[in-house]
């Protein structure tokens, strides 16, 4: 009876967070258990691991259950004797472990949610191995579960699933205009950059909080870059500020980006630890314009079966993707000037019309250089419409580098492009402005199209008459003062002539 009151108090003490429930009644020889997990896909089976002689609640004249194979009963040894290194919560959970190698019978099982409980019933007395069903969770944002229950009544428990580790990733950005560096900026679930800029990504992993119960425990971030944006080859992996990059496999193809280690536990991860990678992606010439912008994803591959936990050996499960956004905008200039044929009473007349022979360059303000940087020149002489594309917020000059035979040179145009973009589970481009500082320009926005645009307006040089140039007028005026000269002489020369 000593060994028989021992066990019963050592194993009360469940691996899991577990809470009796539901008393017995005196004449059930068979009792239930209920497992309180509202999550679907879980199938649960009961092994009986060790039976006996039940008296007054009480288990005595221990002996190897049904649930422990002979290979498992001759490895085990003596069931008394082994339930007698059984003295804490940490012995009971390296025992589960150790038991669910060799299985045998399942005396019970329960794959069904009902008003959120798993039920398992028909069990006689005894202590039972209760676990996730091998492979049932594979692929799943969830973990597999083994503790040791006492079945002497009927009983509830609450399994606390903390076997699930979680994946944020975060975008940084950078108004250069205004910003002298982007390491000082936060971390956020969308960002707008120009094309050609190097985006700054960070990846943080928190592992569940029972790493301490694998013998190994194997990590994979999925990271899945979209057309719009190229791997620079620069991830960094840091565990306590340390780097342990050398831990870890990288591979990226085809913008997919893996970074794995088989076990984490190596260089001193365990239960809660976090780990983090950070590294670059330039946006380039593939980036989508707009609203619907460059989304990038991530899901952490990680262990979840403490039972397979042996390097090489490991069952995963994976989480939720997580999503953060790249955005970039396009700005259109329109080449017009006035139409000399408008008229206002008519209808669908226009007051403007297409003017070909421009070209344009734009500029963008650098506060870290204090510089005025090129993004890009547009030729398009036979043109009217010229497109500035992958732009991030931040101020501009728009230059007329070439101008239209017989039009005058606009001045030159600053302006800022503004945009709003949401965080959040769904990162949103909300809003987009284009701001005139100087010069004459009026802006349209349009969000989806990530796009604003805008008429310059070139007007005509002066005017010369149409008989013939300046010089020709000079010659009619001073001819026509020569003739009034000559006849006021004549008209003199009559008059003395007159007087004599």
């Amino acid at each position: 009876m000593k060994h028989s009151k021992k066990i019963a108090s050592l194993f009360l003490a469940l691996v899991m967070a577990l809470a009796l429930a539901v008393p017995a009644f005196a004449d059930e020889t068979t009792y239930s258990i209920t497992i309180n997990n509202s999550t679907e896909g879980h199938t649960y089976e009961a092994y009986q691991i060790f039976t006996g002689d039940l008296y007054e609640g009480t288990l005595s004249n221990i002996k190897w259950g049904s649930g422990v194979s002979a290979a498992g009963q001759t490895a085990l040894g003596d069931a008394a004797e082994k339930a007698e290194t059984i003295k804490t919560a940490d012995d009971a959970a390296a025992f589960a472990k150790e038991v669910a190698g060799y299985p045998g019978t399942v005396a019970g099982s329960a794959n069904a949610v009902t008003d959120g409980k798993y039920v398992i019933s028909g069990l006689a007395a005894g202590y039972y191995l209760i676990k996730d069903q091998e492979g049932s969770l594979t692929g799943d944002h969830d973990s597999y579960t083994s503790y040791i229950l006492e079945v002497v009544k009927n009983v509830g428990v609450d399994p606390k699933n903390t076997g699930t580790p979680e994946v944020v990733k975060k975008v940084q950005d950078i108004n250069d205009s205004e910003d002298s560096s982007i390491t000082d900026n936060a971390w956020q679930d969308s960002a707008d950059h120009d094309i050609g800029d190097k985006v700054p990504f960070k990846l943080t992993a928190t592992l569940a909080d029972n790493v301490s119960s694998y013998t190994t425990y194997k990590v994979v971030f999925h990271d899945t870059l979209s057309e719009g944006l190229t791997y620079n080859n620069d991830a960094k992996v840091t565990f306590n500020s340390t780097d342990v990059t050398s831990y870890f496999t990288i591979n990226e193809e085809n913008g997919s980006l893996t970074i794995s280690c088989n076990n984490v536990k190596k260089f001193g991860a365990t239960n809660n630890s976090v780990i983090t990678v950070e590294y670059t992606a330039t946006l380039n010439s593939n980036a989508v314009i707009g609203s619907a912008g460059n989304p990038n994803k991530v899901y952490l591959e990680y262990s979840n079966n403490p039972n397979k936990s042996e390097e090489g050996d490991n069952e995963t499960g994976k989480t939720p993707e997580d999503t953060v956004i790249v955005f970039t905008y396009k700005t259109i200039i329109n080449k017009v000037t006035k139409n000399p044929d408008y008229d206002p009473e008519v209808e669908g007349s226009k007051e403007y019309i297409p003017l070909t022979g421009a070209e344009f360059t734009l500029e963008k303000y650098n506060k870290e250089t204090d510089e005025w940087n090129v993004i890009t020149v547009v030729k398009n002489a036979e043109g009217t419409t010229f497109t500035f594309s992958g732009l991030d917020d931040g101020t501009y000059k728009l230059t007329e580098t070439v101008t239209p035979a017989s039009y005058n040179t606009i001045d030159p145009i600053t302006f800022s492009i503004t945009a709003t973009h949401s965080d959040g589970a769904e990162p949103a481009l909300t809003e987009l402005n284009g701001n005139k500082i100087t010069g004459e320009i009026d802006f349209t926005e349009n969000i989806p199209a990530g796009s604003l645009s805008a008429n310059v307006i070139n007007n005509k040089g002066a005017e010369l008459p149409s008989t013939g140039g300046m010089g020709t007028t000079i010659f009619y005026v001073v001819g026509s003062i020569l003739v009034l000269a000559a006849v006021v002489l004549l008209v003199t020369k009559k008059r003395m002539s007159g007087e004599k």
